[in-house]
């Protein structure tokens, strides 16, 4: 029995261990990013790569999340606000609902896929393929080259990313109610200048800026931290996909508890 606890102890301490090891090291990857953001210029052409593949590309997904997720806000509102309360309040709804909390959190967790194991994915490759060597061999400091501009982009185009999101939603979620439901396009404006306020669309952009920080740093340092192959590879890209779920999730209170 005493043996068993040990080994139950000995294995607790050694997660924390590794836990504030990642701390330590994600926290010295960010140190090396920010010691970098002065030479912007000089990996100009890597942001500007970064700024077209999380954002640009990523246009046809938001679309789609966006549409959708003003649909299914607006039918849900409207089922519960049927018996007793009035309909034109379910603009209001959509709009504090999509604003606030899902377009921020729906499309973090949707680019933490595609962004953050992509990143992961990719550099976790040139660690183990030799290419972060070859540019360290060529006096290119990995971090600047690969790193920064990949967070810097995840911190400027998800908060633009989030404002497509945020009126495709409320825009289909009008439609929806205007032609299904007897709620009249006045209505439904109305319903959204009873809550319409600046503090709720910072916030909203906020959250955006911290989840694209949070996608891209973690999907960097997995990659970089990658071994064994691709067996590792594909191990930090899941890594990274379930670590920068979960931290969205915990921002997304942390933010909420402050700001709101």
């Amino acid at each position: 029995m005493e043996r068993k606890n040990a080994q139950i102890i000995f294995t607790l301490g050694t997660k924390a261990l590794d836990f504030f090891s990642h701390i330590f090291e994600i926290t010295c990857l960010l140190l090396q990013v920010l010691r970098n953001l002065p030479r912007i210029y000089f990996y100009r052409r890597q942001v500007i790569e970064q700024f077209y593949s999380v954002g640009v590309a990523s246009i046809p997904l938001v679309v789609m999340m966006g549409i959708f997720t003003g649909l299914v806000t607006a039918v849900q509102s409207a089922y519960q606000f049927e018996p007793t309360t009035p309909q034109y309040l379910v603009g209001s709804v959509i709009l504090q609902t999509v604003v606030i909390e899902l377009g921020p959190v729906l499309i973090a967790l949707i680019l933490s896929g595609r962004i953050g194991a992509g990143t992961a994915a990719e550099i976790g490759s040139m660690r183990v393929s030799g290419q972060i060597l070859a540019l360290e061999s060529l006096a290119l400091d990995p971090v600047g080259f690969l790193v920064m501009p990949r967070i810097l982009a995840g911190v400027i185009m998800f908060p633009i990313l989030v404002i497509i999101t945020d009126f495709l939603a409320i825009g289909s979620g009008m439609l929806l109610t205007t032609t299904k439901m007897s709620v009249t396009s006045y209505d439904f404006i109305r319903g959204m200048r009873l809550v319409f306020s600046l503090h709720d669309i910072a916030v909203g952009l906020i959250k955006a800026a911290f989840f694209g920080f949070i996608v891209t740093l973690l999907g960097s340092y997995f990659g970089l931290n990658a071994r064994g192959g691709a067996k590792g590879v594909g191990f930090n890209t899941t890594l990274s996909v379930i670590s920068a779920s979960s931290m969205i999730l915990v921002l997304d209170y942390v933010i909420a508890e402050i700001f709101l």
